[in-house]
Order: structure tokens, then C-alpha cells, then sequence
């Protein structure tokens, strides 16, 4: 027999659908909310690394956090299927006082404003303070999200998109043509030309890289997303050997666990002199360029940090709206 004692919930947990999620959630406020937390301590243990287990097709990936607002700490969980092409997306946010199931929140859009909302942040502290220039390698659900978001931020002067389907690139382009100057570039060496941000998301099929660094302009910001495991490649060694600084939203996992970091790594470049978190960035101990021509790479792999406060600022919301789904019943907390 277990001495605990079970406590009674304070409130009821609140489920917020997919669709709750896209009328609580907007670009401006999501990347208000992670600089806010990035400006704050955050230390190792409030973001261990992430784990998989893995089946035959399928693996099943946790995520945890515990927030700098000192209000929630929360798990992601992601579901996936790779012969099927099926995934489910779970956040769970826990009151770090009471210990009370505060929300279950589907995740998946929770995943694309995080991604696109943090990649956004990297650029306001990195990219030139004048209208941009960007090329954008990619035109799936990541490099829209990241435009829209960086659009919704940042004055854009153009944008140039490349697709290796010509069809796909000019879809994303006539997508944006009523915000923005945009048009569809023949080939990556042309849409990265001239270009002050380079936001890459996308992978070719062999995992190739898809951009290569010789053709990066001096003082160029580059955003990778779209390479988050070993097997996965994006952008060549030439990339992150010529960076005068690489961000990374979790140093330790980019480092050893993208395929683009232990490519550079098994040809010789020295990544560690140079690798630094978007943590240390946002709070100011970090310069990320001496000089005007220095070339930056932003690599993100995705951190529970940044679905835990978008998580907290999407509850907060639907709390003072009266949006979601109060559930009947919940885990009780217990004291022991």
C-alpha cells in the first residue's frame, strides 16, 4: 500500500484541438513569447536532450521542458509511422507548483509555429536591420510557415524561391505575390545570389545537399531546418566551414546528431570554437559576427522549450477567451 494522498485537481484540464490552436495562435505573438523565454536562463537540465523509440516503420519521439516563466513544465510527444505516412502530435503542460495536468493540446500546428516562430527570432538578432533580401530553398509546410512568419516580422524587400518541381515553386510563389515581391528562382545558385537570408527547408531525395556554400554571399544569415537527424543532409561542409558562427537552438543535438554537423565533422571542420546557443545569443553574451562579411548559419533541430511556451502562451489565451474543451475528468495530483 502506498502513504501517498491524493489531491484534488484545481481546475479542469483543458484539451485544445488543432482547430483551437489556429484561432488562438498568431506569428507576432509566438515569436514574442520565445524572446522572452530565450532571454531568460535556461540551463541544460531544463531541456534534456530528446528521446526515440523506435519500431519496424514507426517511433514514437519525447520532448520535455520545463519553462523560464516558471509557470508550466511539459512533454511533447510524436507519434510516427513511416510506411503508412501517419504521425499524431501530444503536449502536456503541468502547473510546476501544484503538479496539476493543466492541458492536453494537439501539437501539430503547435510544431510548424514553433519551428518557423524560433527561426524567425534567430533572424531579427541576426540578419541586417534594413528591408530584406531572401532566397528561400524549399516550398513545403516549413519554408511557408517560415516566410509567413519572418513576413508577419520583418520589412521583406524580395524573396526568390527555388523548388527542384517547377510547379511546386511557383505555386509557393503566386502564394505570397499579394505580400510580398517574390518570384520563383530556375536554380538555388540564382535565388541565394545577392541574398541577405537564406532560409533552407527542404531535403533532396538522396540527401544531398540542397545548398552548397559556394555560392553563399558574403554577410549572408542562413536558416536550416529541414535536416533534424543523422541520416538527413541539407546544406554541404563548405556551409558550415565558411560560418563564422553557427546558432543552434540545441547545441549538443546539432552537433552530434544532424547529419550536416557529422559530415562537416568527419571532413575536418571544427564545429565546437564556433557553436553557440540561440539561448546565449538572445540574452547578449554572444557576438555572433566581427565583421560585416562574416556568414552565420542558424541550425535548429526543434527543442521542447519552444513548444512549451508556445504551448503556455496558446492556454493562457484560451483561458481569457473561453476556448477549448474542459475534460471531466483528469490525473490527481498526489503528496508524498
Amino acid at each position: 500500500m502506498s502513504d501517498a494522498v491524493t489531491l484534488a485537481p484545481s481546475s479542469p484540464t483543458l484539451f485544445l484541438s488543432d482547430a483551437d490552436v489556429a484561432s488562438l495562435a498568431d506569428w507576432r505573438s509566438a515569436v514574442a513569447a520565445l524572446s522572452d523565454a530565450y532571454t531568460k536562463p535556461v540551463s541544460n537540465a531544463m531541456v534534456p536532450p530528446r528521446s526515440m523509440a523506435r519500431g519496424d516503420g514507426m517511433w514514437l519521439r519525447s520532448l520535455t521542458a520545463v519553462s523560464p516563466s516558471g509557470g508550466h513544465m511539459g512533454c511533447k510527444l510524436i507519434a510516427a509511422n513511416t510506411r503508412e505516412r501517419r504521425a499524431s502530435y501530444l503536449i502536456s503542460l503541468f502547473d510546476q507548483r501544484t503538479m496539476a495536468l493543466r492541458a492536453l493540446i494537439d501539437g501539430n500546428r503547435v510544431t510548424g509555429l514553433r519551428t518557423a516562430a524560433t527561426a524567425t527570432l534567430a533572424l531579427t538578432l541576426l540578419a541586417p536591420d534594413r528591408p530584406l533580401r531572401v532566397a528561400v530553398i524549399g516550398s513545403g509546410f516549413e519554408a511557408r510557415g517560415a516566410l509567413d512568419c519572418l513576413g508577419a516580422v520583418r520589412v521583406l524587400h524580395n524573396v526568390r524561391v527555388f523548388s527542384p518541381t517547377p510547379a511546386s515553386r511557383e505555386r509557393f510563389a503566386e502564394s505570397f505575390r499579394h505580400t510580398m515581391d517574390i518570384a520563383a528562382a530556375d536554380n538555388p545558385e540564382a535565388a541565394v545570389q545577392d541574398a541577405d537570408v537564406v532560409i533552407c527547408a527542404a531535403r533532396s531525395r538522396d540527401e544531398s545537399p540542397v545548398l552548397r556554400g559556394a555560392w553563399l554571399p558574403p554577410g549572408v544569415t542562413v536558416v536550416s531546418l529541414g535536416s533534424t537527424l543523422p541520416e538527413q543532409r541539407e546544406v554541404d561542409e563548405d556551409t558550415m566551414a565558411r560560418a563564422a558562427c553557427i546558432v543552434a537552438d540545441m547545441p549538443e543535438e546539432v552537433e552530434h546528431d544532424t547529419g550536416d554537423a557529422i559530415a562537416a565533422t568527419r571532413a575536418g571542420v571544427v564545429l565546437a570554437d564556433r557553436l553557440v546557443s540561440l539561448n546565449a545569443l538572445a540574452a547578449g553574451r554572444i557576438v555572433p559576427r566581427r565583421a560585416d562579411g562574416d556568414i552565420v548559419v542558424y541550425k535548429s533541430v526543434g527543442s521542447a522549450l519552444q513548444d512549451v511556451v508556445i504551448a503556455e502562451m496558446l492556454l493562457a489565451r484560451a483561458v481569457q477567451q473561453g476556448v477549448g474543451v474542459p475534460l471531466p475528468a483528469s490525473i490527481s495530483p498526489v503528496a508524498k
